[in-house]
C-alpha cells in the first residue's frame, strides 16, 4: 500500500517548522500520525529554535526565515500560512499527487508564532492555509500531520476519509 513513484522509489515529506512540541498530548498524537504516515512514504521532523533573544518582533522573523531557508530546498517546499490557499482535503491530495509526478520529495515549512519574512514568502510559491482561524503552532503541526495521512489514504484508496 505505498504511494510510489514510477521509478519505484517510496517518497519522502519532510516537516520543518519552528518550535518542539511540549506537551505530552501533542507529542503522542504527531507520533501516532508519523506513524500512520511511514506506511506510505518516508516521514522526517526538522524542529527549529524558536528566537527567543530578540525583542523585536520583526528581528524574531528574519532570524527565524533565514533558519528555515537554511534547511529547505525552495523549489519543493509548500509554506503553512495564513495567507495561504485553503483547499480541502481532496485537493491537499491533489497536491500530493501533481508534486509527485515530477518529484520525490515534499517539505512543509510551519513558522514561529510571527510567521514568515518576506524573503522567504517571495521564494517559495505554493502557499496553504488551514483556514482564517487562528490555531497555536503546535496544533497546526498535528493538523498537518493529520492532512498529509488523509491525502495519503485519499491517493491509496484506504478507508479513512469520509
Amino acid at each position: 500500500l505505498y504511494f510510489y513513484l514510477g521509478n519505484n522509489l517510496m517518497i519522502k515529506i519532510n516537516i520543518v517548522c519552528v518550535g518542539n512540541l511540549k506537551d505530552k498530548e501533542y507529542i503522542s498524537l504527531a507520533e501516532e500520525y508519523k506513524k500512520r504516515i511511514s506506511r506510505f512514504a518516508k516521514i522526517t521532523i526538522t524542529e527549529l529554535k524558536e528566537k527567543t533573544e530578540f525583542s523585536n518582533y520583526l528581528q524574531v522573523i528574519e532570524s527565524e526565515s533565514e533558519d528555515i531557508l537554511c534547511h529547505i530546498d525552495t523549489f519543493s517546499s509548500v509554506l503553512c500560512d495564513v495567507k495561504g490557499e485553503i483547499i480541502s482535503s481532496e485537493q491537499f491530495a491533489e497536491v500530493f499527487e501533481n508534486w509527485f509526478i515530477t518529484k520525490s520529495e515534499i517539505t512543509f515549512v510551519i513558522g514561529g508564532s510571527y510567521g514568515f519574512s518576506e524573503k522567504l514568502k517571495s521564494k517559495i510559491n505554493k502557499k496553504i492555509s488551514f483556514g482564517k482561524m487562528t490555531f497555536p503552532h503546535r496544533l497546526a503541526r498535528v493538523m498537518l500531520l493529520e492532512q498529509i495521512y488523509r491525502a495519503l489514504t485519499i491517493i491509496n484508496n484506504v478507508t479513512y476519509h469520509k
